[in-house]
């Protein structure tokens, strides 16, 4: 009957959640709530919480969550230093003359934003705020410049650096140990958060490419909705602009991911490298100063903040929630399912999908993948495939009407102009387009796994 109990705890704290209270404390306060009532009625035992100590220190002392505030940092100081704004000027420039050009210049724009801030919310807003008005002002369809900016805007939740891939390479890697305990290996293997920037590499680069397809078959079936800018005498000379704006984020972006690809760099080595090298193009830019700076210190301590809080609910939770004979529970009804792998992974996916309605990234990220991650893993699912299929699926969750994260954040900065029906209708082909990398995705799991055997190979 306990373990029960945990599948209502589960249940109590979505609803908490959607009530409006606050993400950290809805999950330790609801788990402390069922821990005293189990104590009480001797459903549960609270040895279990003794553990808590340990893990708030392994918390503490964990080197690769270090790189969660740098990288933050990272690219809330590129934002300021208006990078993203230079960056889709020029880039309309270059491509203004063809017939979609401009969808493409925010895809492209999006994607490098993706790599250099890893947060979906807030590339969501800036390209909204910077690329809707003037799509709508050249006579860009409504839809398709609202689905191509939350499209574009998502990316940060597959193209490396993530911080969803952080989070997500940590979890993963005490699942996989977890999982390999309970299978008898007493050396276990492990995997990194490099491993997961490689295997997420070429299905990132997959969606960019399927996303530009759709836009350029878009623009040759369909021209009147994306119409080419009027010629500009001007564009000829900005070529010099475009590698000013284009080439010191890149090559920042470069020397991030290059250090911890070839291994000479951990994550969070790499990500004080590129928080420094940040501050270093606001100066350059004459976009630094103390007032920006305490901004930028300001948003990067409250981000960090809400991810260390939620991380220790969510370890209040799950140990609630193992207490309880949650995880039993829910590797019997795994198990159990007909279709053995197959079965357990695609209810798994259609669960975390629904629950991207409802929940971010950081609460699945630590409530859910270490529930059923070892079970997965136990079951011979690859680590690497398994994260990169979470992030590839909560992406498309964050898309997808009515509850679609993305959308909530473009709808918040869009001119009254534009209707909620008209983002809804234009997310509708990009939505297709991640269902069909998943599948993918799933059908070759090598696209995730082939990369990191190949750079990580001994």
């Amino acid at each position: 009957m306990a373990e029960y109990i945990s599948l209502i705890m589960f249940v109590t704290v979505c609803l908490v959640l959607l009530a409006g209270f606050p993400v950290a404390f809805s999950l330790a306060g609801t788990a402390l709530g069922f821990a005293a009532f189990g104590f009480y009625t001797d459903s549960f035992d609270a040895d279990f919480l003794q553990a808590m100590p340990n893990r708030l220190f392994g918390i503490m002392t964990n080197e690769t969550l270090i790189a969660v505030p740098l990288f933050v940092f990272m690219g809330v100081m590129l934002e300021r230093s208006r990078i993203a704004e230079d960056l889709l000027g020029n880039m309309s420039a270059l491509f203004g003359s063809l017939r979609g050009g401009l969808g493409l210049s925010v895809v492209l724009v999006g994607m490098l934003l993706a790599a250099s801030t890893g947060i979906v919310g807030a590339t969501v807003v800036t390209m909204g705020l910077l690329s809707l008005p003037i799509m709508l002002k050249r006579g860009y369809d409504p839809g398709i410049a609202c689905g191509t900016i939350c499209a574009s805007g998502t990316l940060g939740q597959i193209i490396p650096p993530s911080i969803v891939l952080i989070l997500l390479g940590d979890v993963l890697s005490s699942a996989y140990q977890q999982a390999q305990l309970d299978m008898g290996i007493w050396s276990p293997e492990t995997i990194s958060v490099g491993d997961l920037f490689a295997g997420a590499l070429i299905p990132g680069i997959l969606l960019v490419t399927l996303y530009i397809a759709y836009l350029l078959l878009n623009a040759w079936l369909r021209p009147h909705t994306m119409p080419a800018a009027q010629n500009d005498p001007e564009q000829t000379f900005k070529l010099l602009n475009l590698l000013k704006g284009l080439l010191p984020p890149l090559f920042l972006i470069l020397a991030v991911l290059g250090s911890i690809l070839v291994g000479a760099a951990t994550p969070t080595e790499a990500a004080s490298v590129g928080a420094m090298g940040a501050m270093l193009l606001a100066v350059i830019r004459r976009q630094l100063n103390m007032a920006v700076l305490r901004d930028v210190m300001r948003n990067t301590v409250q981000v960090t903040s809400m991810v260390f809080l939620i991380l220790i609910g969510a370890s209040i939770f799950s140990l609630v929630f193992r207490g309880f004979g949650g995880d039993e529970l829910v590797k019997e009804l795994l198990t159990d399912l007909p279709g053995g792998v197959f079965g357990a992974m695609l209810v798994v996916m259609l669960i975390m999908f629904l629950l991207g309605f409802v929940l971010d990234f950081i609460e699945i990220t630590f409530v859910v993948v270490p529930i059923v991650g070892p079970i997965l893993l136990a079951m011979g699912v690859d680590p690497v495939w398994l994260g990169i299929m979470i992030a590839l699926n909560l992406q498309t969750s964050f898309l997808t009407p009515p509850f679609g994260f993305a959308l909530f954040y473009l709808r918040g900065v869009a001119p009254k102009t534009v209707t909620t029906g008209q983002i809804y209708r234009g997310v509708i082909p990009f939505i297709v387009i991640q269902l069909m990398a998943l599948a993918a995705l799933a059908y070759w799991p090598e696209l995730a796994t082939w990369l990191p055997g190949v750079i990580y190979t001994d």
